[in-house]
């Protein structure tokens, strides 16, 4: 995570990616860069896409002026204007960086909303496997908890190596819950086995880890009060499911985007593997 791309339409909520963004850039050297869409995605009152080239780059000059002073050291920030469709363009930014991120509020005006708030926050999630956070309220001093639930999924332990760099970066600790609605004893086991996988790898990197179990009739919503409580900072959960093109994410992935006041990290599941061949976490 050394590339942020951070889409930006210049209200006050939109800037919480940005800030998100710099949090990151005092623990380690990135690389931000601010995507601004013209109008087909705006409602900027201007009335030509010359003036509205000339609004956005007099306002990215002043956000240069006001974030270089908050950027950590080693740290770049930059800035593009593009023409089209917001999300596709934000996405085609991500994806022609090898470490690329995407740090985004889900609230915003000039279209922002639309596209973060509801199936079009999934679309975004869906166009790209690049990891995607996205944050809802002002973002925190540090990262200090971070929750990782675990679900019957194989998949779901793909999360576990992203949250283990996240953690060793800002010193944080993890949280794993196993979270499930089923009381079969045969899914019971299995969830108890995928989270004691992770729990074991977490361990083995020498970071602090918090176990529970938990059962209820909601996953979100285990995971969301089960956050909550803990003053969590970052949690973090797999897009599951995803048809690229019909944007269609599980309903516990959709579900998250749409109620989690506490920062996400969307994760797109990936088949990994070891230099023998096997799979890591599953996948």
């Amino acid at each position: 995570m050394t590339n942020f791309i951070v889409p930006i339409d210049f209200s006050v909520d939109s800037l919480k990616g940005l800030d998100w963004a710099i949090l990151f850039s005092q623990q380690q050297a990135v690389n931000i860069q601010l995507v601004y869409v013209l109008s087909s995605s705006t409602n900027f009152q201007a009335g030509t896409a010359d003036q509205e080239h000339k609004y956005a780059q007099a306002e990215f000059e002043k956000l240069m002026k006001e974030y270089q002073l908050k950027l950590g050291e080693g740290s770049k920030i930059r800035f593009i204007i593009k023409k089209g469709k917001v999300y596709r363009e934000v996405v085609n930014q991500v994806q022609s960086y090898k470490n690329g991120v995407i740090s985004a509020s889900t609230h915003g005006a000039s279209g922002f909303e639309e596209l973060f708030i509801g199936s079009n926050a999934l679309k975004i999630i869906a166009a790209t496997e690049q990891p995607v956070f996205t944050l809802r309220k002002p973002v925190p001093e540090q990262i200090k908890k971070i929750v990782v639930p675990i679900k019957l999924e194989r998949n779901t332990r793909q999360k576990a190596p992203i949250a283990a760099e996240l953690a060793e970066i800002f010193g944080a600790e993890l949280h794993v819950i196993a979270i499930t609605t089923s009381k079969n004893k045969r899914d019971l086991a299995r969830l108890e086995s995928y989270a004691k996988q992770v729990e074991g790898y977490i361990t083995a990197r020498g970071l602090k880890c918090i176990s529970k179990s938990l059962i209820g009739e909601n996953l979100a919503v285990l995971a969301c009060n089960y956050a909550e409580a803990i003053n969590a900072d970052l949690i973090t959960i797999m897009s599951d499911s995803v048809d690229k093109w019909n944007v269609f994410l599980g309903s516990y992935a959709q579900q998250m985007v749409s109620k989690s006041t506490i920062p996400l990290l969307n994760i797109t599941p990936k088949k990994k593997y070891t230099s023998s061949g096997s799979s890591i976490f599953g996948g």
